[in-house]
């Protein structure tokens, strides 16, 4: 009996620290391979500005990316509370992600006016910036939204006039694959392109419309075909739009850039 609780103790003993000495490496090696992980993210995300930019080619190496990104993008920093830009923090390394969960740096937003579901949103944001022998080219802004299954984190670029869409794409996102998935379809984020943002009155108008777009309408120029079976992405889409470009994102700094007093 003595001898069978002693090899129970001596199994249960050799078991912990396998799973000692496995939690260590582990520990080490997410810790270790940090800093390629915040690069490799970075790296995605700079490729993803510059594809919904109309910028570069696919299947750009790293370097490439790196290099194109550096000539063509300017960061800068925006007050998303007075529509203006802001030198409050550097643009290139401020994350509007983690600035939405500090108390101090976001708001938390009532429920009828949070329509993108993001329940916090950050004051400060960073927007992106192509310019032209020193005139804008194109601005693209970060978008995020609920769809169906998961947040939708994306990129609207707009030409200089600052109403028709250059671009329009997802970097991550969690929907369902051939149905809200085709978020990441190439042929349904090309029907963004040229669209415009508002109507005569000024006001936004953009949006994914059920059953297709009507060329006869005169709203036309401002609708896109929806996702096929996904009617919750499709108004995820349209609602994170409506929030990000609207008085509570950077409609108000579109405004003022218009304006010339950004």
């Amino acid at each position: 009996m003595s001898s069978q609780k002693e090899s129970t103790t001596r199994t249960l003993v050799v078991a912990l620290l396998v799973c000692l000495v496995c939690s260590v490496f582990v520990a080490g090696a997410a810790v270790a391979l940090r800093p390629t992980q915040m690069e490799n993210r970075q790296l995605d995300k700079q490729r993803s500005i510059l594809a919904i930019a109309g910028l570069g080619e696919a299947g750009m190496s790293a370097k490439q990316v790196k290099t194109l990104y550096g000539e063509r993008i300017v960061a800068k920093l925006v007050d998303l509370q007075t529509g203006k830009f802001s030198d409050e923090f550097d643009p290139n390394s401020f994350d509007p992600l983690v600035a939405a969960k500090d108390p101090e740096l976001s708001k938390a937003l009532p429920s009828d006016e949070d329509i993108a579901s993001i329940k916090r949103r950050e004051r400060y944001s960073v927007v992106y910036i192509v310019e032209e022998n020193g005139e804008l080219e194109t601005l693209i802004v970060p978008v995020r939204g609920y769809g169906l299954w998961s947040t939708l984190y994306g990129f609207v670029a707009i030409q200089g006039d600052l109403n028709t869409v250059e671009g329009l794409g997802f970097y991550q996102h969690g929907e369902t694959p051939g149905l809200g998935g085709e978020v990441d379809n190439p042929k349904w984020r090309s029907q963004w392109q040229g669209k415009e943002l508002f109507n005569e009155d000024g006001e936004l108008a953009i949006e994914a419309v059920k059953g297709g777009v009507d060329p006869q309408s005169p709203q036309a120029d401002h609708q896109v075909d929806a996702l096929a079976g996904a009617t919750l992405t499709s108004n995820g889409v349209n609602n994170l739009l409506h929030f990000w470009l609207g008085e509570d994102g950077f409609g108000p700094f579109i405004a003022n850039l218009r304006a010339g007093e950004a």
